[in-house]
């Protein structure tokens, strides 16, 4: 089993790439791989609502100039998501919504009721909306949410100052754990197999 992990500060080590590693290390204890990707601090694209992507089954992002493509690429083989994030004006910042929405659209099949889990790192306040945000595409996918002790957040600023946060830290501990649970549950050989659900029915509000 593998989980895929998305670092979107533009920190490659900082206080959400030390958060994202205390739910890795867990999940390695239960043995359980995990892969992180950086999505940098290069220029991004945000979505243009284009649905090339979906119209033409590309099953990528017509834009291929930077990270979205590489990370919607490694989507098949993981089996969970946990994406990190720092808070920027009580949001996840710009760069990671970016390309983790074209991410979600373009690669839409291979996230849909895979469980995953987000974690947003601040230094103050904003950090509760912010997680919220970042959990709201994969509650449009059918994804099982997965949580820990309280909500996925970790308090820092500057590099390693989220290891202060203790509880913090036992919080990614905990999702971790959890992560693991619910992977292992899901793997066995007599879980009971999704209950087919009813085709969408999409409705503009404006006709």
């Amino acid at each position: 089993m593998k989980v895929l992990m998305i670092n979107g500060s533009p920190r490659e080590k900082g206080n959400t790439a030390r958060a994202l590693k205390e739910v890795a290390v867990t999940l390695a204890a239960e043995g359980i791989d995990a892969e992180t990707v950086w999505i940098g601090k290069k220029p991004v694209r945000g979505c243009v609502a284009c649905w090339q992507c979906m119209n033409k089954e590309l099953g990528r992002c017509v834009f291929d100039d930077d990270v979205a493509n590489r990370i919607v690429e490694k989507l098949p083989e993981a089996d969970a998501f946990v994406v990190g994030a720092p808070v920027y004006y009580g949001q996840p910042n710009g760069a990671f919504m970016a390309v983790w929405q074209r991410v979600c659209v373009a690669g839409r099949k291979h996230v849909e009721c895979k469980p995953a889990a987000s974690i947003a790192v601040c230094r103050r306040g904003g950090s509760t909306a912010a997680y919220q945000c970042m959990n709201m595409p994969f509650e449009m996918l059918n994804c099982p949410i997965v949580t820990s002790q309280y909500w996925n957040i970790v308090f820092g600023r500057e590099e390693g100052e989220c290891e202060k946060d203790t509880e913090g830290m036992q919080t990614m501990r905990t999702l971790g754990r959890n992560m693991a649970w619910l992977l292992k549950n899901l793997k066995r050989g007599d879980a009971v197999p999704r209950i087919p659900q009813e085709p969408w029915l999409p409705m503009h509000f404006i006709r």
